[in-house]
């Protein structure tokens, strides 16, 4: 089972390397592109036909905006590198991550609909101006934080392969003069950063929404059907979800597979934390690319 887990990760990261080197990401990201301007005017559709009171008009629309939120995440995106880069670099249970790829994309629904709602009843804002907002000021906050994520991954994988001078063991549970506990368990601590990450996961990749959510939101809420626009962001981040989920379980999984064959090896841990390094660069790296581009 090891042996098949190995050699499924090593067959994926020939494959990726492969993509990579003959240009196949670049055209995925072509295709994603395209995709998402016949779905924009799918929506654009929709939307006519629901303020027109068409019969269907809504499933149409709701349909429309979920698969324009699918193929927007098969492009490029912050969200998938933030959530892969997480699942690769450290041992986190599929379901977890898969819920803090859906609370990152839900977050970013919440987002869009706080940033419409503020800029049209409170500052008067047009499309124009809050989509200005969102790529001067919101985006680029959004890589920084990415990136700071994925230098703190790539340090906590340095300190793992950086061997401890002692080790000290004690029971901090409770005191053994009154019986009760003066400060927090090491188990109690770890959960604590645990949360503490997924916070910052998720507010890392929500504070950027998706233009196209603005679009919607915007035009509902000039049509009258602010409702329906609301359904139609939270169905778009569902779509979104999908491909982040299907990442962030992929990387983990590929994690998996590739410790497979070191279960009990002497250097299973440094190999850990190599994996751990190389995924938090490669995010730092990216998210810093992103960033100097949004600049």
């Amino acid at each position: 089972m090891r042996r098949a887990l190995t050699l499924a990760a090593l067959t994926v990261l020939i494959a990726l390397a492969l993509l990579w080197w003959t240009g196949a990401f670049a055209q995925i990201g072509y295709w994603a592109a395209n995709q998402q301007r016949g779905f924009q005017n799918s929506i654009a559709t929709a939307l006519r036909a629901t303020r027109a009171g068409e019969t269907g008009a809504v499933v149409a629309l709701l349909s429309a905006c979920f698969a324009y939120g699918v193929v927007h995440a098969a492009g490029p995106g912050h969200g998938k590198v933030l959530i892969g880069g997480y699942g690769m670099a450290k041992a986190v249970p599929m379901m977890r991550l898969a819920l803090i790829a859906l609370a990152s994309s839900m977050g970013q629904a919440v987002t869009a609909v706080a940033l419409v709602y503020a800029g049209v009843t409170i500052l008067d804002l047009g499309r124009e101006a809050m989509v200005g907002v969102t790529e001067a000021i919101m985006a680029p906050v959004s890589y920084g934080a990415i990136g700071l994520v994925g230098l703190w991954l790539a340090w906590r994988g340095v300190k793992q392969v950086r061997p401890a001078t002692h080790h000290h063991h004690h029971d901090d549970t409770v005191c053994p003069s009154c019986g009760h506990a003066h400060g927090p368990t090491a188990a109690q601590m770890d959960e604590a950063q645990t949360l503490r990450e997924v916070l910052i996961l998720i507010a890392s990749i929500a504070i950027r929404p998706c233009t196209g959510a603005l679009f919607v939101l915007i035009i509902t809420w000039q049509m009258g059907i602010a409702e329906i626009g609301i359904a139609g962001v939270f169905a778009m981040a569902f779509g979104t979800a999908l491909i982040t989920i299907a990442v962030g379980v992929g990387a983990g999984a590929l994690r998996s597979g590739v410790l497979a064959g070191f279960v009990n090896a002497p250097r299973a841990a440094a190999l850990a934390a190599m994996i751990q390094i190389t995924a938090g660069s490669f995010v730092a790296v990216l998210a810093t690319g992103l960033l100097f581009r949004a600049l």
